[in-house]
């Protein structure tokens, strides 16, 4: 007889089903692995968010260069009506408008426009007219004594005002003409 050698099998071929084997201490070396990895996590992370917080106590008591003042932390113009910090921009200042019905932004921007078309627009650094009221600066045209130019030089600078970009010339060319 030859001797023959058989591992040994977990299967029963007398039973109707196959044996479940659970190794229960690959189990319980993930699970003790697992906890040690989520307490090693939790001090890090404790660690970390101290050192977070010591930095922060420290720049916010030093005059940090790249900190913003309160105008730039608003959020950008337009802002919404009651929001802090709505209002509208005049030459004599800021107006605030936050407690203001909601048209005071148009009323004022009205009062703003009216004062320049009457009075005009100066220049706050040099003080010198940048824009005149409509009729100022027509009596300072007619006594400009402006003479029209005629000619090939002033007929071409008509037509070429004329002309105007079409969709067939994909936006290169100037090529119909207003009407």
């Amino acid at each position: 007889m030859s001797s023959t050698k058989h591992e040994k099998s977990y299967v029963d071929f007398e039973k109707p089903y196959e044996q479940n084997i659970v190794g229960l201490k690959g189990i319980v070396y993930f699970g003790v692995g697992l906890l040690l990895l989520i307490i090693i996590t939790f001090g890090l992370m404790w660690a970390l968010m101290n050192v977070l917080e010591d930095n922060a106590k420290e720049t916010k008591s030093s005059d940090n260069p790249m900190s913003m003042t309160e105008k730039e932390r608003l959020p950008p113009e337009p802002r919404l009506q009651l929001a802090p910090g709505f209002g509208v921009e005049a030459t004599d200042g800021r107006r605030n408008l936050e407690l203001a019905p909601s048209q005071s932004e148009y009323w004022e921007l009205k009062k703003i426009w009216q004062g320049q078309v009457k009075d005009g627009i100066k220049d706050e650094k040099t003080g010198a007219v940048t824009a005149l009221p409509i009729e100022d600066a027509k009596q300072v045209f007619l006594q400009q004594n402006a003479k029209a130019t005629n000619g090939p030089d002033a007929e071409k600078l008509l037509n070429d005002s004329r002309l105007y970009i079409n969709d067939s010339s994909s936006g290169r060319v100037a090529s119909l003409k207003r009407r």
